[in-house]
């Protein structure tokens, strides 16, 4: 309700602002609009920052009892992506990765359903870690190399069972108890324990 009784504040008021230029309410206005934009993103990125935490801590959640799980079985620890890359180092030190890396070629090469790209990739994977004197040889008896060879001559996604199925028992056998032994992966189970610990006393 409007005032016309002389010297009330609001008349007065209203005077000063029809005597403000134009532009000038146009830029109140303007502000009055960013400044409206500005307090919604703050209050978005709070809301988003805190759901990015919760799924970072539920990422470090699964990564803890992952890691866990590599002791459970030679399996679960070629299941993972983040477990094959720690398998992956730990091999390196021991010089003997190209076994790891001749067991994902294979698991790569079954996924191949061309034909031509099929032959291609075997003879590849053949000279690369198979053949004697290979760049990467792996270390497989020589029947099953020969056996492999043959199998070349027509190319099939089971061409290299046998040869995988040997590295892999290998590695089950020798290099994966030695990993689980290692210093790294020592290191990697105290963290996970420590984390779950932490995680129970906070439940």
């Amino acid at each position: 309700m409007s005032c016309w009784l002389p010297g009330c504040p609001a008349l007065s008021m209203c005077r000063g602002l029809a005597a403000l230029p134009i532009t000038c309410l146009e830029r109140a206005k303007d502000l009055k609009t960013r400044l409206g934009i500005l307090l919604h993103k703050t209050e978005l990125g709070h809301k988003i920052g805190s759901s990015s935490k919760l799924q970072l801590n539920s990422r470090r959640r699964d990564s803890s009892q992952e890691v866990l799980e590599w002791r459970e079985s030679f399996d679960q620890l070629l299941k993972s992506k983040s477990g094959v890359n720690a398998f992956h180092t730990f091999l390196k030190t021991e010089f003997s990765e190209e076994n790891l890396d001749f067991w994902l070629a294979c698991e790569d090469f079954k996924k191949t359903r061309s034909k031509t790209k099929l032959a291609s990739k075997a003879n590849r994977i053949f000279e690369e870690f198979v053949q004697s004197e290979a760049p990467r040889e792996v270390n497989i008896d020589h029947e099953t190399r020969e056996i492999t060879r043959k199998n070349l001559s027509g190319a099939t996604s089971t061409c290299f069972n046998e040869a995988q199925a040997k590295t892999r028992t290998l590695m089950e056998k020798d290099s994966y108890p030695r990993f689980l032994k290692s210093a790294s992966y020592q290191d990697m189970t105290k963290q996970a324990t420590s984390h779950s610990t932490s995680k129970q006393s906070h439940t």
